[in-house]
């Protein structure tokens, strides 16, 4: 039950036709009034489409995948894929670094050679890692089975299989990182194996105001502003949130036989995370059509919104059992909240154009993840 299996993304070449073949077939729809008011614009995303079925290199991407040694193993039922790089550096602490939402492993690419071999990158080698990075379970090369488990995938549930990984992988004691998503399965899986677990570090979360006026006490115009424009982006003018969590089946129907339909939907949640389509995007398109090939590939787009309708989709659990740290912190206010309920060890001031900060900003990213470890070691 323990075995942990060696794979390697090996996609076939006749998968990889089917998806140029689809996306030049695609039957586009008439453009609405009002751009990006009403949703992704065909012309826009006609010339997005093209350059994936052209320009874009999936075996390139694919090499940068496999550069990295990847295995699967069964845990309660599912199949989890994780990247396992190790750091040459013979004091180096195991972390486990969790994706977002809409993302996969790839997001994390530009973080593991820094953190696993810092020596190589020009870091103080007196900090380093060996990197465990999951597919979460129904996201990219972590399908669910077909029928689907009954059980819900909650929050817990992945934090309990993620504490079985590290117990299968030998790590004693690790740390744990994540943004979005990751950002709540990594303090949920601080609480309940908070015997192995060094620190909780995730990108945001902390802090948010939940409704309380008192916990606005003492907070000045320009935090009140922050927390504003704050609340404004995580509303999400789309409604996707209310819909995924009420009719995902009827989305899924979409992504599994049009590779535009994902697209669409991809780009449109960068667009209301980050800005997409303004002309200043702040992630490289090659990186979104990666995330885009492998929901493809592996027919989870449906099945990665399992946060939405099993109702884990929300705010960080706080807690105590280990030291908690935040990279992207926010306003005052907000660390003040957050030092209420946890262990707060660490509130950076790093700044991302993107959600996805690993993609964006992953030399920050890097920084923040090494404050923080070296200042709970």
């Amino acid at each position: 039950m323990d075995e942990i299996n060696p794979f390697r993304i090996d996609v076939p070449q006749a998968d990889l036709d089917d998806l140029r073949e689809r996306l030049r077939r695609t039957r586009w729809a008439r453009q609405l009034p009002g751009g990006w008011s009403r949703g992704v614009p065909v012309a826009y995303l006609k010339e997005l489409a093209d350059y994936w079925a052209g320009a874009y290199d999936w075996r390139a991407q694919e090499a940068r995948l496999n550069a990295y040694p990847q295995f699967t193993t069964a845990i309660d039922g599912q199949t989890v894929h994780f990247l396992h790089a190790r750091s040459p550096e013979p004091h180096a602490l195991p972390l486990i670094v969790t994706h977002s939402w809409p993302s996969s492993v790839a997001e994390y690419l530009d973080v593991i050679g820094p953190l696993t071999d810092p020596r190589a990158h020009g870091l103080d080698p007196g900090v380093a890692f060996h990197v465990v990075a999951p597919s979460l379970p129904g996201f990219g090369f972590s399908p669910f089975p077909e029928p689907a488990d009954e059980r819900p995938w909650s929050i817990e549930r992945v934090a309990r299989t993620w504490a079985e990984l590290m117990r299968r992988l030998g790590y004693e004691r690790y740390g744990a990182h994540g943004n979005d998503a990751g950002a709540m399965v990594t303090p949920q899986l601080a609480a309940l194996d908070g015997e192995h677990v060094a620190g909780s570090l995730i990108t945001a979360g902390l802090g948010v105001p939940t409704g309380d006026p008192a916990q606005l006490e003492g907070a000045g115009e320009e935090e009140l502003a922050e927390l504003k424009e704050m609340a404004a982006r995580m509303a999400g003018g789309s409604g996707y949130g209310p819909y995924l969590a009420a009719r995902p089946q009827t989305l899924a129907h979409g992504f599994a036989d049009s590779p535009v339909a994902q697209l669409a939907y991809l780009v449109e949640r960068f667009k209301e995370f980050d800005g997409w389509g303004s002309g200043a995007e702040p992630i490289g398109r090659d990186q979104v059509l990666t995330n885009a090939t492998i929901y493809w590939l592996t027919g989870t787009g449906g099945s990665s919104s399992w946060t939405y309708y099993e109702g884990a989709a929300g705010l960080p659990v706080n807690q105590r059992a280990v030291p908690s740290g935040v990279t992207h912190g926010g306003p005052p206010v907000m660390r003040r909240i957050a030092e209420r309920d946890n262990d707060l060890v660490y509130w950076g001031d790093a700044r991302s154009p993107s959600h996805m900060v690993a993609m964006a900003a992953p030399d920050g990213l890097v920084a923040g993840i090494r404050a923080f470890f070296r200042a709970i070691r």
